[in-house]
């Protein structure tokens, strides 16, 4: 039975420890990388690199960053009394392309998971509370995913912020447009009934 070279099983091994990439999909990505011309297979390495060297969190919010400070954060046209906090980067990603919220932003990154060893102290919650001690936010969103841990995070959050004169929010949850009720999952449509509003 032919074996794989060295280098390409440890290709494979480490594309495979990659989020949602299983042991075949490591190898086709593996494969493809053999095949593609040779400046396009480095120009992926070259750009892990330059991601691992230059980007980091940003001193304000924690959200990615070329340099010190993100470019929400730089930018003198946002909305500087509202306050988006939500888990990952990525979230904050997702909110920007719906273009509804013009505010600020506060990554967790992460949220409390007992069940994983994560607890309050290693999220970005301290920073958080500084940011609205110092007072300017009339209004703090709070965008965790709705999940059992981003609930509750959400309550811890609440929970110490509740001393601030700021006003407390949660992102709306319920039936999306289009569906049809009976084939709405319970917790969507209670989230849907507690979360009315006047017509």
């Amino acid at each position: 039975m032919a074996q794989l070279s060295r280098s390409v099983s440890e290709l494979i091994e480490h594309l495979s420890r990659l989020p949602g990439i299983g042991r075949r999909s490591a190898e086709r990505i593996a494969y493809h990388l053999l095949r593609v011309n040779k400046p396009e297979a480095l120009a992926l390495a070259q750009a892990i690199q330059r991601v691992r060297e230059n980007v980091q969190y940003c001193r304000t919010c924690f959200n990615l960053s070329e340099g010190g400070e993100c470019e929400i954060c730089a930018d003198s046209k946002r909305d500087r009394t509202l306050l988006c906090v939500v888990e990952q980067p990525r979230d904050v990603i997702a909110i920007e392309q719906s273009g509804q919220f013009r505010g600020l932003y506060h990554v967790l990154l992460g949220r409390i998971a007992p069940l994983d060893q994560v607890g309050p102290d290693q999220l970005t919650i301290e920073p958080l509370v500084a940011r609205v001690a110092a007072g300017g936010f009339r209004e703090v969103i709070l965008a965790t995913n709705p999940t059992v841990e981003g609930d509750g995070t959400a309550l811890h959050i609440s929970n110490v912020l509740a001393e601030y004169p700021v006003q407390l929010t949660m992102l709306a949850r319920g039936i999306t447009s289009g569906s049809i009720l009976e084939h709405a999952n319970k917790e969507n449509l209670a989230d849907a009934l507690l979360g009315r509003r006047p017509v």
